[in-house]
């Protein structure tokens, strides 16, 4: 098998992997829409899911090299950690959940697809190598789904957004721009100094260097709102399961398989997308949110279309040549 008939494998498995983790992921949007629709505080909310995730994680260490190798690590870099973990875990949650009181789980899962750009976008100002280059044909694909976001959110709208619903929409974009950076952020880090790492370690180092401020968000939260309630209590640990662990840990996954292919990397992140589908069915099931229809489904085809091309794209990799470096 040639070298790019490999990488043109490895690229698709990577997108089989970051597909189940949108399903896993679709979790956040649905189970946050009902904490805030039973007037549950945001700040709770985001503060919970990772209150909840870290003693989850513990059983699962022993089974995937345990935690020494991540103490190690952190305690030799803990402002890299603690960087990585601020941006990608803290910064986005905590938008994204002040977010789902907006409107429907889908119509955040659509803004958050916005994903699918940032991460190539930001890519010259995170590399010094050949990664650097933006990847234009990836980036048109990703243009598309973009699209079809904007159609989404201006559908069902009726052409018009408010106030509340523009700082809920800048939000999500924000929190979607932070989250691909924190990843990339701690995968060049481990790069750079050699350590190797599983997906479920470095999700519980960065889990870890975040609950100082997770803490802080608590006491907030606590001040506004007194103490959460026992149902947002388990719908966060439902979030914190499905999506904190199980989404989370496959996503890292899907990443360093193709850390060293730009498109290939674009395109795992941007199987996000199916997160709105996901979120369609969810949310009409369970939350009696209505579907999408009008420009709001032509959008939601599009997002279906990019999906497609960038699983079609990736099959036909061009290899870049870097520096060996041990993979997650």
């Amino acid at each position: 098998m040639t070298a790019g008939a490999h990488d043109g494998r490895r690229a698709l498995a990577a997108i089989g992997v970051a597909l189940l983790s949108a399903l896993f992921f679709t979790l956040t949007y649905v189970l946050n829409r009902a904490a805030a629709t039973g007037g549950g505080h945001w700040a709770w909310t985001a503060a919970l899911r990772y209150l909840i995730t870290l003693p989850l994680l513990l059983p699962l260490m022993p089974l995937v090299g345990g935690i020494a190798p991540v103490w190690r690590a952190m305690r030799a870099h803990p402002l890299a950690w603690f960087k990585s973990a601020s941006i990608g875990f803290v910064g986005f949650y905590l938008l994204l959940a002040f977010a789902a009181s907006s409107g429907p789980s889908w119509l955040i899962a659509g803004s958050f697809q916005f994903t699918v750009v940032a991460g190539m976008l930001c890519a010259p100002l995170l590399y010094r190598d050949a990664r650097r280059k933006v990847p234009m044909a990836a980036l048109g694909v990703g243009g598309v789904i973009l699209v079809g976001v904007v159609l989404l959110q201006f559908g069902y709208a009726q052409g018009r957004l408010d106030r509340a619903a523009w700082i809920a929409l800048a939000c999500v974009l924000v929190s979607a721009t932070l989250y691909p950076i924190g990843n990339r952020l701690l995968l060049l880090h481990l790069e750079r100094t050699g350590e190797t790492l599983s997906a479920t370690q470095r999700v519980f180092g960065m889990t870890l260097a975040s609950q100082p401020l997770w803490l802080l968000v608590a006491a907030f939260a606590y001040q506004q709102a007194g103490p959460p309630s026992l149902p947002q209590t388990w719908l966060a640990a439902g979030v914190a399961m499905g999506a904190g662990i199980v989404a989370t840990i496959l996503f890292f996954q899907a990443t360093g398989m193709v850390r060293d292919q730009p498109a290939a990397l674009g395109a795992a992140e941007a199987m996000q997308a199916a997160e709105l589908l996901f979120a369609m069915v969810l949310g009409a099931l369970f939350l009696g949110e209505t579907w999408p229809h009008g420009v709001a489904l032509g959008g939601a085809c599009l997002v279906v279309a990019g999906i497609g091309l960038f699983a079609w794209l990736v099959s036909r990799p061009t290899p870049i040549v870097l520096p060996q470096e041990p993979h997650a």
